[in-house]
């Protein structure tokens, strides 16, 4: 319970707080147009590099079970929203293939947060993590726009699925895993005053933008429907524990298994709105987009990222 009140007293969670409430008081704390995207891209750039350096040290024996067992969710998670949202909400597919295409993907800052939580604990995190994060962005998008494709003809597949290849996401992430895989602990070594001293500092930076982006997503929620508010909700309750066992099995530690346990459990607000919108122009993404960051993520934010933790202790 310390290390969860720790979680929540932490100045990342403050800040996404107090720019919910900022918001919520009529208070502007978001930050100017161009910062977002610059903050955005040096967290995915610093989280490739870092594992990317890690990367180069591992044995690609620990690794391929894990990435196995991380394409396999990554295609499951979006099937089991689809068909969820299209027989007990009654979505058109259009709309549930949306929320199957967020819920699918991965958020990094869910990630990120659930890495340094494991830090404050000191608990072990297996280094090439982020590899696993850079692959779990694919499979749920593709997936969840397949079952869109089954049911209609005027689907822009082939646009959607560039955007998600060469999205901002995947590139900075593939990108810096490979060139700090190249790289090597040198490489690492010298760039660390940029890209690893400052992180926590820009994190809480970006994470006061989100809160106040998130606060105003929470005007959405009447229009989104009680079902749709109550599966943003039990998706992680259900998708996170699911993550730990399967990452259990597959050989990651209580720390790397609880931070795979966050990232299954959360959901994508940056690449999935991208091929959404290119794939199926048609549906208002502003319901799965605030079911995602106003709802689910400060979920995983204040309780879900412990709660993960403690799955993951039991089961290791």
């Amino acid at each position: 319970m310390s290390l969860a009140r720790a979680n929540l007293l932490s100045p990342p969670v403050l800040a996404f707080g107090l720019g919910m409430l900022g918001t919520r008081m009529k208070s502007d704390l978001k930050l100017p147009a161009p910062l977002p995207t610059l903050l955005s891209t040096y967290l995915l750039l610093a989280i490739g590099l870092k594992g990317g350096a890690a990367l180069a040290k591992a044995d690609p024996g620990d690794v391929a079970l894990p990435a196995i067992v991380t394409v396999g969710i990554g295609c499951l998670i979006p099937v089991v929203t689809f068909y969820v949202l299209r027989r007990l909400a009654r979505m058109p597919a259009a709309s549930a293939a949306a929320m199957a295409a967020f819920y699918g993907s991965v958020s990094a800052v869910t990630f990120t947060a659930a890495m340094t939580f494991m830090e404050r604990g000191k608990y072990a995190v297996e280094g090439f993590l982020p590899s696993l994060l850079a692959i779990l962005e694919i499979p749920g998008i593709v997936v969840a726009l397949l079952l869109a494709a089954r049911s209609s003809t005027s689907m822009k597949l082939g646009p959607a699925l560039h955007e998600v290849l060469t999205g901002r996401s995947i590139m900075l992430l593939g990108g810096g895993l490979v060139i700090g895989a190249l790289s090597g602990a040198d490489g690492a070594e010298r760039i660390a005053p940029f890209f690893v001293t400052p992180f926590q500092g820009i994190l809480v930076l970006f994470l006061l933008d989100l809160g106040a982006r998130a606060g105003d997503g929470l005007g959405e929620l009447r229009r989104s429907g009680p079902t749709v508010i109550a599966f943003a909700i039990v998706a992680p309750l259900v998708f996170g524990p699911l993550g730990v066992a399967l990452a259990t099995f597959a050989g990651l530690g209580v720390g790397g298994a609880a931070v795979f346990g966050a990232m299954t459990a959360s959901a994508s607000y940056i690449a999935a709105p991208a091929a959404v919108r290119v794939a199926l122009p048609e549906v208002d993404i502003a319901v799965p987009l605030t079911a995602a960051l106003a709802i689910t993520f400060p979920f995983n934010l204040v309780i879900g990222i412990p709660l993960y933790l403690e799955i993951a202790q039991l089961l290791g």
